[in-house]
């Protein structure tokens, strides 16, 4: 176990690291090139445990001991007999890199570097040190103290016995240590690409607005915020700068593509609540939402037809329909007047209307992924009938439950981006970055999705998620963003479930 531990850099990450270490037992020294740095972060942290005594977390004598546990450095020289250095600096290649160079000519032999990196290659920030064997990344997420997970990244020249180190330490600490080889964006920030990515691009397709796809993505799969209210909170100028260095890393990989929508809004200075205006407006922090769109009530006076024989979805709708005053159609094909309802995965509503020989001009898509008891989603297609489509909205949401009407896209809003998502884990699964369990755990944790990637791919059915991504991939001409992971692919075809590892070598 590490006994002294010195932290470079009092911002945010250095101060929260150095509050977690101090309560799980660790002495502590905390530097910084400003002085007054230090002395306002040893002070934030004092605030906050005393603001565990005051719940009753923490007793006062605990207090006294973990603020004795943390001690300013003056100096770097200062830092001298630590035997763990953790950097939490400017995410600058060389800033970082010439700091280990320094430190190298402080510590001991045996004194391990760790860099908080969240986005720079581990293996290049060591290359500059003359023992790159004991420099390895160990990636925490803000608050410290709250997000219980921490990357702990393997450069290609790092000690194993460094890792094993930083893992004890972090187990220590009451965080969940995720190990990951040094590839770009580690763990959590390749896998949560996207999600973020994937709804740009539904908005610059014109598919759905901001505020239509943060509401879905709630209603739906369970998202705490939409992407768009997470820009805005993250700051689009940080993330859109993530989203690009990622897609650089992976030598332009179609699957991490940026849009130029954000990088627009970056130019315009619209980054979100700092600027008071991003996705949404913001007045004294507080964001301004605009009220759902309200629509004149409309007779309906045509039954409706649905392609779907599933008995559990079929007893939904009808029951929605029946209060509406509607009738929902037994026959195999719909009447010369019914509304037609499909219920595409992965089509648009044009080519499952065209497959399917049904009357474009009443026939409006259903989405089986969204939860049918908070929002309903509707896909309309250039040739429906707007008087008809008026009609299925007005039907469809007889019960109070809300009726979202998206353009005609590949898959919906919920479905390209939970399929998205899931390809991306089995890729970082492909690729051996992490097991099914390390990923999921990793991205429930430090992103606060309801699921993991594999666990939302079990949820929907590994089997749907494979044809909702070969349906993109047709619509959009086998564009390769939305291939199907060979990881994926394999175990639909095997029928085994996506949470299990692979089996194990017999070498």
């Amino acid at each position: 176990m590490f006994s002294r531990i010195g932290i470079i850099g009092a911002g945010a990450m250095g101060r929260g690291i150095a509050q977690l270490f101090a309560s799980a037992g660790q002495q502590v020294w905390l530097y910084d090139s400003r002085p007054e740095a230090i002395e306002q972060a040893l002070q934030f942290n004092r605030q906050l445990l005393e603001r565990s005594v005051a719940k009753g977390r923490l007793s006062s004598a605990e207090l006294a001991a973990t603020l004795e546990r943390m001690q300013p450095a003056h100096e770097l020289a200062d830092l001298s007999g630590c035997d763990l250095l953790i950097e939490a600096i400017v995410e600058n290649l060389e800033a970082k890199q010439s700091l280990f160079v320094e430190l190298e000519g402080l510590i001991a032999s045996d004194a391990v570097l760790a860099t908080n990196t969240s986005s720079l290659s581990v293996t290049r920030i060591a290359s500059a040190c003359a023992h790159p064997e004991r420099v390895a990344g160990f990636h925490f997420f803000n608050p410290v103290t709250l997000m219980k997970l921490v990357e702990v990244v393997r450069g290609e020249r790092t000690d194993p016995a460094v890792i094993e180190r930083l893992v004890q330490l972090a187990e220590h600490a009451g965080h969940f240590p995720a190990i990951t080889p040094d590839t770009p964006g580690f763990l959590v920030n390749h896998a949560g690409r996207a999600y973020g990515t994937e709804a740009q691009r539904i908005l610059s397709e014109g598919i759905a607005t901001p505020e239509q796809i943060d509401r879905i993505l709630r209603d739906g799969p369970g998202f705490r915020m939409g992407p768009f209210e997470l820009f805005d909170l993250t700051g689009l100028d940080i993330s859109h700068a993530v989203m690009e260095s990622v897609h650089d890393q992976f030598y332009y990989d179609p699957r991490y593509t940026p849009s130029y929508l954000a990088a627009q809004r970056v130019a315009a200075g619209l980054l979100g609540r700092k600027t008071g205006q991003g996705f949404y407006r913001y007045e004294d922090g507080q964001q301004i939402r605009s009220p759902e769109s309200r629509f004149e009530p409309v007779t309906i006076d045509r039954p409706f037809w649905l392609d779907s024989l599933d008995s559990a979805l079929r007893a939904v709708v009808g029951s929605v329909l029946r209060q509406a005053g509607a009738e929902l159609e037994e026959g195999a094909e719909p009447s010369q007047k019914a509304i037609c309802l499909i219920t595409p995965l992965g089509e648009d509503a044009s080519n499952c209307i065209e497959r399917l020989g049904l009357p474009a001009v009443r026939t409006i898509a259903f989405d089986t992924f969204s939860d049918l008891d908070k929002r309903r989603v509707l896909m309309r297609q250039p040739a429906l009938d707007p008087a008809l489509e008026a009609q299925a909205r007005q039907a469809l949401g007889a019960d109070g439950v809300p009726v979202e009407v998206i353009n005609d896209s590949p898959g919906f809003v919920c479905q390209r981006i939970v399929a998205s998502i899931v390809n991306l884990g089995c890729e970082i699964a492909q690729k051996g970055i992490a097991s099914p369990e390390t990923i999921d755990r990793a991205v429930t944790v430090a992103l606060g999705y309801p699921k993991g990637p594999l666990g939302f791919a079990e949820h929907y059915n590994p089997v749907r998620i494979l044809a909702i991504l070969e349906g993109m991939q047709t619509c959009y001409g086998h564009e390769p963003r939305y291939r199907p992971s060979p990881w994926l692919r394999r175990r639909v075809q095997l029928g085994l479930a996506l949470t299990a590892p692979d089996a194990p070598s017999p070498m």
